[in-house]
């Protein structure tokens, strides 16, 4: 049996192996792979792991031997699951492997826009404080989160992990879910959005991408926030109207963002929060710690394993 790897790359830049899926038959691995090379790459491999290469109904046309498909990830919005399940393909994600993970990278943003531990630690290490009058210094506002209020919007299994550090933090939590569970009403208040939106210091985003999220970040929902308020983002880019969260920045109706995604990803250049004051951007990390791709991988070897055993599990297309 063939199985090929399209992109395994940021799954697996060399500390993790592949030999859960070598097991299962002959494995080729690429680690990135162009849109021109997807249907001469996958030849007649039966089975197809991804992580972000699209899989098109005309691919599937050009592919007739793909009898599996596996994300490594949880969104699969880059595969044709419908064209997939006229033909009796199963595609199968990770549905969650970093959760703690990802709720301490919320966390970890917080405290850098909170206490700007890495500039000044730089700023140390240039001379500064050893050529200081006094005895101390600071070239930020600093922070204290004890007694503020955490606004999470998508209060699941990594809403919910971010708002168990917050509350360690000694800080009050409330959530918007759609879905309100037993779990998070012991750990939040849950409240609507738009008090969510008047009554939080920080704001964190948890939630997937729909119709009712997308934008969600707008002037006229930011107009609705405190003044100085920090807005936090590991979840999905367009979830935020960027230029609008970029002008907020910069007038200082918006204190700071810490943003781990963004609309269009890598981030294009022209990209207004780039250059907006007060934003942290980093290159979509949140997820990539090496026990939690570790995980990732035991759970897409075990989606293989029981597709092959006549028991699918995770499957996004039944």
């Amino acid at each position: 049996m063939k199985i090929v790897i399209l992109d395994g790359y940021t799954e697996n830049p060399g500390d993790l192996s592949w030999e859960g899926f070598e097991a299962l038959g002959e494995v080729t691995v690429y680690d990135r792979t162009a849109p021109e090379e997807i249907v001469s790459r996958i030849g007649d491999a039966e089975i197809v792991i991804l992580n972000k290469v699209p899989i098109t109904e005309e691919t599937l046309n050009q592919c007739g031997h793909i009898r599996y498909i596996g994300v490594l990830a949880t969104g699969y919005n880059v595969v044709d699951v419908d064209a997939c399940r006229k033909r009796g393909i199963p595609v199968c994600n990770i549905p969650t492997y970093g959760t703690a993970a990802v709720g301490q990278f919320a966390i970890a943003m917080l405290l850098e826009i909170c206490h700007h531990v890495a500039h000044h630690s730089d700023a140390v290490h240039e001379g500064r404080w050893e050529s200081n009058p006094d005895w101390c210094f600071w070239d930020y506002p600093l922070i204290e989160l004890a007694d503020k209020t955490m606004g999470i919007i998508g209060f699941g299994r990594i809403g919910q992990a971010t708002g168990r550090i917050a509350k360690a933090l000694g800080m009050r939590v409330i959530a918007n879910d759609e879905y309100p569970n037993a779990s998070g009403k012991e750990l939040a208040e849950y409240v609507p959005r738009e008090q969510l939106f008047e009554e939080s210091d920080v704001i964190a985003l948890h939630c997937p991408l729909f119709p009712s999220t997308e934008g969600m970040i707008n002037k006229e929902n930011i107009a609705k926030m405190k003044d100085g308020v920090i807005i936090l983002n590991n979840s999905r880019g367009p979830l935020i109207v960027e230029e609008d969260l970029a002008d907020a920045l910069n007038s200082g109706k918006v204190y700071a963002a810490g943003l781990d995604v963004v609309s269009a990803e890598p981030i294009q250049g022209d990209n207004p929060l780039l250059k907006a004051k007060n934003c942290i951007i980093t290159p979509h990390i949140s997820w990539a710690p090496k026990e939690s791709r570790q995980r990732l991988m035991d759970i897409a070897v075990e989606n293989l394993k029981a597709f092959l055993a006549g028991e699918s599990v995770n499957v996004v297309n039944p």
